[in-house]
């Protein structure tokens, strides 16, 4: 039976969880062409994107990173270097790759002002929570109730358009679309048990 919801307390002794797997960070359009191949082949990737924080009100920031995530291996795009290739914008287009995320609506519409595409396959893990009977919609609190594993925020509101990303901020953004990922794996394990 899951939680309903969550206190901080209790969210806190939770064992830490972050992605273990190979992270690459692809900075050359070339590079995306590489890899784009060994993503195609996956049915079910995480998804999150980053962009550099606005702290004067009103101002938004493009998006700086577009993560992608398997169980073992996390594509980090830095969008900014790498322009958003036709090879990108089709994957974010097919319907058959299914990309789980949370609270997506900002982050395709923030895609689209880099090049307007036809999105297809995305899952918003905030749509379907409820069919679950929880009530928690934020990345940390679902992790906590579906993974039993409390991942850090820490790296949120960091400079994403840096010239070199720090250790800690590519931790976090492929643990962001990975945890996305696990979330779905684990609500379809649940669904498929109740049958």
């Amino acid at each position: 039976m899951l939680r309903r919801t969550i206190d901080k307390e209790t969210l806190n002794e939770l064992p830490q969880g972050q992605f273990q797997g190979t992270i690459k960070v692809i900075t050359r359009p070339e590079e995306v062409e590489e890899v784009i191949p060994e993503i195609s082949i996956h049915d079910v990737l995480g998804f999150d994107t980053e962009s550099k924080p606005a702290f004067k009100k009103g101002k938004q920031n493009g998006i700086s990173l577009l993560q992608l995530s398997s169980d073992d291996t996390a594509w980090l795009f830095r969008l900014q270097q790498t322009g958003f290739p036709k090879s990108l914008v089709k994957l974010m287009a097919t319907p058959t790759i299914r990309k789980i995320g949370a609270a997506i609506l900002d982050d395709v519409r923030g895609l689209k002002r880099l090049k307007p595409f036809e999105d297809g396959g995305f899952i918003d893990l905030q749509k379907h929570v409820e069919e679950y009977g929880v009530e928690e919609k934020g990345v940390k609190k679902m992790a906590a109730i579906f993974l039993n594993m409390r991942i850090s925020k820490r790296q949120r509101l960091t400079n994403w358009e840096a010239p070199l990303l720090t250790e800690p901020q590519l931790r976090y953004a492929a643990t962001d679309a990975w945890v996305c990922l696990k979330i779905y794996q684990q609500m379809q394990m649940l669904k498929n048990n109740d049958k």
